[in-house]
């Protein structure tokens, strides 16, 4: 049998996520700035797929360019205060014209259905209306913000029919009052709004600057609460960022359990996101994206996929089903999205003070944040809370591994003679000890 082309690979891959996500409620936010660069036909497709896949869409947008653009042809400009926007009379005629373009803009493109084009076929229904309730933001320290308002309530149900229906529903930047007012919305906290309301399953932020990133500048995957709260407290955070990560943390405060802070510069990025393991963006979540655990039966599968390509190589000992089922108590893993990507045994012989370290194994894609060391350290906190003074390993391929580490060889003889009887002298592998404590 020939060896699956990359297509296939992607596809087989992606196909857990796709069957995940089908049915699932996704609301998706992104600004004005998208909808003004010529690439965002791109990310109107990008969405028309996630549609065609089963997913129910609520799309939130913004609009600032476009009033920016309407304010400057009369002459006029939005003012801030504190961070807050003024909408006076004539900024709420730019901010009503501009949401409409905007919409337009937005159905007219999900209306595509050429031939030979990524939407061929594509009959996609788009839902708007007054699905907001509003009210005025009001007067702040003597500034009356005028026609800025707040979202005091978002009508979920009439929301909820129009996706049983298949249909995708978009929400401008707009709120309205019982007494018949309109008022000008941050997009950001509408999208957040609307995903509490909902019982969203993901809210998704496309962002137009730089994600949250480590003292090493390197963008941060995932993020839950405490360490969001923890970030905010850092000086020189972009002021945009700060908007979005306090929005996202009310969001998963709100019960939404994933919220996808994603850059909207890279290309593909909301599929890649949302379709493979890692995606590209920077998750807040509740739930442990990455947790490490002691193993349960249910996971001997997962086990024995990662387990595979080394066995395959060589590197360890070929483990049946059956026997990992006996002996999965001794296995610790490591889970990454539900996805087993490391593991380790611990095997104690408590009579000689020793234990066996076995089936060290880390997935060829996560080799190199430090989890393979993770996994070891935790071990040997197992051992010494079981009494044991030294570890052992037998290994043919990753001495190296076990020297750097503090592991020296060591004769056959030294382990435990029931461990001795069960060497296999074909495989010839080397013994290596560290003393604990």
């Amino acid at each position: 049998m020939s060896t699956p082309d990359r297509f296939v690979t992607w596809l087989r891959g992606a196909s857990p996520y796709i069957h995940a996500h089908r049915g699932r409620t996704f609301v998706v936010a992104f600004g004005g700035e998208a909808v003004a660069d010529p690439a965002f036909p791109s990310l109107v497709h990008d969405i028309a797929l996630l549609h065609g896949l089963g997913i129910r869409l609520v799309l939130v947008h913004g609009a600032r360019p476009q009033i920016a653009e309407r304010l400057r042809e009369r002459g006029a400009q939005l003012h801030y205060v504190q961070g807050l926007r003024i909408t006076d009379d004539a900024a709420l005629a730019c901010v009503k014209e501009a949401a409409g373009v905007v919409r337009v803009e937005v159905e007219a493109l999900l209306s595509m259905g050429l031939a030979n084009s990524p939407m061929a076929g594509a009959r996609i229904r788009v839902a708007s209306g007054n699905f907001v309730t509003a009210r005025p933001l009001g007067v702040r320290d003597g500034i009356d913000y005028h026609h800025t308002g707040l979202v005091r309530r978002i009508d979920a149900e009439a929301i909820r029919q129009r996706l049983d229906a298949g249909a995708i529903a978009l929400i401008p930047p707009l709120g309205y009052s019982p007494t018949g007012e309109v008022f000008n919305l941050g997009a950001q906290d509408l999208a957040t709004a609307c995903a509490i309301a909902l019982g969203a399953d993901k809210l998704i932020d496309l962002l137009e600057g730089p994600l949250p990133q480590d003292p090493e500048t390197r963008p941060l995957s995932s993020l839950r609460p405490a360490e969001v709260d923890a970030l905010l407290q850092q000086p020189g955070l972009p002021e945009e960022l700060t908007a979005h990560l306090r929005a996202g943390l009310t969001a998963c405060r709100g019960g939404v359990k994933r919220v996808h802070l994603v850059s909207r510069q890279v290309e593909g990025a909301l599929l890649r996101e949302l379709f493979t393991r890692d995606g590209t963006g920077t998750l807040l979540t509740t739930d442990l994206y990455e947790d490490t655990r002691i193993a349960r039966v249910e996971d001997v599968g997962g086990i024995l996929e990662l387990l595979h390509p080394l066995e395959q190589q060589g590197v360890l000992v070929r483990r049946s089903r059956e026997r990992l089922e006996i002996e999965i108590e001794h296995f610790t893993l490591m889970e990454r999205d539900n996805t087993v990507i490391a593991c380790a045994a611990l095997y104690p012989y408590p009579a000689e003070g020793m234990a066996e370290l076995a089936c060290l194994a880390v997935h060829s894609e996560y080799r190199h944040g430090g989890r393979g060391d993770g996994l070891l350290e935790l071990l040997e906190g197992q051992a010494l809370g079981l009494g044991i003074q030294s570890l052992f390993v037998l290994t043919t391929q990753t001495a190296h591994w076990f020297l750097e580490r503090g592991f020296a060889e060591a004769p056959l003889d030294g382990l435990p003679m029931q461990r001795q009887t069960l060497y296999n002298y074909n495989r010839n592998s080397k013994v290596f000890v560290k003393p604990l404590g």
